[in-house]
């Protein structure tokens, strides 16, 4: 009896496995899910370059900034079966920046931003083979571009008065991993974890302090799960 149970489970879990083929050479993958950017951010203290208060670095004044989650779309493109190139985009991602540490001057929120990270990397699948099951790893160049900088109205307050927001744009490095698992021939579960390597420099016009400025580095972890196709 548990020989025949035996049996038919080992049929049943033969027959759910997919039949498929690996990556090959000229396949085009395109990927869709929800990416979530976790930031984890160390920041200098925030300075001023003019004024009666002269630098508020001497306060340790810190930038803290939340995460966020958005649609991630990814594109790839294998130059052979085991090596490819893939491209991460996203919906821009919105964030909303914070300061601490600096007494009644400047310490709570200062404003919100939006930023898209395209990643292009090396991709490598280490597994050829028909496993429903791909692995890989790879490495690439992130550039961040930052834009809809906007102040909160309390920053903007009388007794803060601050008067603008600018974050630079950051070229970095990124790494990741990930794994497909293919439901067919063609169409797969993603997930991929990456780290990039985001270093800027943010910019807030004070009316007495001049510009106060505060270097931060991001190094985000990206996670992200969704649904692909192989063309």
């Amino acid at each position: 009896m548990r020989t025949t149970l035996f049996a038919a489970s080992a049929l049943a879990l033969a027959i759910a496995a997919p039949s498929v083929h690996a990556h090959q050479a000229g396949d085009i993958i395109v990927r869709a899910g929800a990416v979530t950017v976790q930031t984890h951010e160390s920041t200098s203290g925030v300075k001023g370059d003019r004024g009666t208060l002269g630098t508020l670095g001497n306060l340790r004044g810190k930038t803290t900034i939340d995460n966020d989650t958005q649609l991630g779309l990814n594109f790839a493109y294998m130059i052979t079966d085991q090596w490819g190139v893939e491209l991460l985009a996203a919906t821009p991602f919105k964030h909303t920046a914070k300061i601490k540490n600096t007494g009644s001057i400047a310490d709570g929120k200062l404003g919100s931003f939006k930023h898209l990270p395209p990643t292009l990397s090396a991709v490598y699948y280490p597994l050829n083979s028909n496993s429903a099951f791909k692995p890989y790893v790879g490495a690439g160049i992130n550039y961040t571009w930052f834009f809809d900088e906007s102040l909160s109205s309390s920053a903007k307050a009388p007794g803060r008065d601050f008067t603008s927001l600018n974050i630079n744009n950051s070229w970095g490095w990124a790494a990741q991993v990930g794994a497909d698992y293919m439901l067919t021939d063609n169409i797969m579960l993603n997930g991929q974890v990456r780290y990039i390597d985001i270093d800027t420099t943010a910019y807030a016009s004070h009316k007495t302090l001049g510009r106060a400025k505060v270097n931060v580095d991001v190094k985000p972890w990206v996670y992200m799960l969704g649904l692909g196709y192989k063309f």
